[in-house]
């Protein structure tokens, strides 16, 4: 497949996985049963679907798949919320040879029905036998990685360890003939370092790794995403697309976008739904920037990022420093622990009390959360005299 195939397709389609309980693997069909190569696909169902190679860093990320994919090695794919790394797992999937199904286990939610009070150790191994079986000759894919917490990450290694020697018997080798695909917003070296993750796992999975940068980072990508949403969105309203015009496409452009591509797309969802059939201005894109760009978009440098003053967040850190200072005149002996508990009370206090949503708020990994709520007193501990699943009220 040559280098100028992947590169001038704008977007690609992957069939989207089932919705399934926690714990259970999300399943999506091999090669032969519905997920084209690049340059046959459809479009694709919204941004985790989308991959766009216009951008310069777009293109040499297409080069990279191009070598990775046709092998078995594992792969650890890396980035922010919303880039796409779900994407890029279906796309190593797709232009491999493998013939399998590509499985999706999302350990948040696994991590999510573990019993804080066993360990991290609950009855799992026929889970991960689930997982393997599921895909055979496949891919299987590991969203979230890293916040599977520590006694399923042993076992987990276990199961690669016997599929391993499994394959090396001469009697049946494709009985554990299984790619594994991870991802991970967490840096896993840090997660390493505070002990939450396990260095022989990663290693068993750090064999090619993938970084995706944030959209703000390949600028050359949003007109292309920005036109295939369009078409998309306007397509299931059954409406014709709007023409997007210089002065939107500039604002889009210098947006920030913190949300990547999942922000991107639910601003054109938004635009549709309020701009005229004819053209999308300026005024219909919800952006925190977008109004005030559009006074002066004949003189604003559309390549320019914006300053920190426009993301809205400087005057409430400044703030927030103002209040520092008079706790660095009078520290008292653990002030940082202190900050540190405030902090974290104040997040989970925020999310109502939801281990993944105070993760996610904190950017951390929920195994680095539950270390900060039990260090702080904050962890609530599961009633031992209720089974059946039920928790205390959190």
């Amino acid at each position: 497949m040559s280098d100028t195939q992947w590169t001038s397709a704008v977007a690609r389609r992957f069939t989207r996985d089932r919705e399934a309980p926690a714990g259970e693997p999300h399943t999506v069909e091999g090669r032969q049963g519905g997920i084209d190569g690049p340059g046959r696909g459809e479009l694709p169902h919204g941004s985790a679907g989308t991959l766009v190679f216009a951008d310069p860093a777009s293109q040499a990320l297409a080069k990279l798949l191009a070598r990775v994919a046709p092998s078995d090695v594992s792969v650890v794919i890396s980035g922010d919320a919303g880039t796409g790394k779900a994407a890029v797992a279906r796309q190593i999937h797709a232009i491999s040879a493998r013939t399998g199904a590509f499985v999706c286990v999302n350990c948040t939610a696994v991590a999510a029905q573990v019993d804080e009070g066993d360990g991290g150790a609950p009855a799992v191994p026929a889970s991960c036998e689930r997982w393997f079986e599921a895909a055979q000759q496949g891919t299987l894919f590991l969203d979230e990685v890293a916040a599977l917490p520590v006694g399923l990450q042993g076992q987990l290694l276990r199961a690669l360890k016997d599929r391993e020697a499994a394959r090396a018997e001469v009697s049946n080798p494709q009985q554990a003939d299984v790619r594994l695909v991870a991802a991970t917003t967490v840096d896993l070296s840090e997660a390493i370092s505070a002990g939450h993750f396990r260095l022989d796992l990663f290693y068993r999975l750090n064999v090619a790794r993938v970084r995706l940068l944030p959209l703000r980072q390949r600028r050359g990508d949003v007109a292309a995403l920005a036109a295939h949403f369009l078409s998309l969105h306007a397509a299931r309203l059954n409406l014709p697309p709007p023409a997007l015009g210089q002065q939107p496409l500039e604002a889009l452009t210098r947006h920030s976008w913190p949300g990547n591509i999942r922000e991107l797309e639910n601003v054109i969802r938004f635009a549709l739904l309020v701009a005229p059939e004819t053209e999308l201005r300026v005024e219909h894109l919800k952006l925190e920037d977008a109004l005030g760009y559009a006074s002066t978009a004949q003189t604003a440098p559309v390549a320019q990022a914006p300053s920190p003053a426009d993301s809205g967040t400087t005057a409430p850190r400044q703030g927030l420093s103002q209040w520092l200072v008079p706790l660095f005149e009078a520290p008292g002996e653990h002030l940082l622990s202190d900050l540190e508990n405030q902090i974290v009370a104040e997040a989970f206090r925020f999310t109502g009390r939801n281990q993944v949503q105070t993760a996610a708020l904190l950017g951390i990994s929920r195994n680095v959360l539950r270390t900060l709520l039990k260090k702080h007193g904050l962890f609530a501990v599961r009633s031992r005299s209720r089974r059946g699943g039920a928790r205390r009220s959190r």
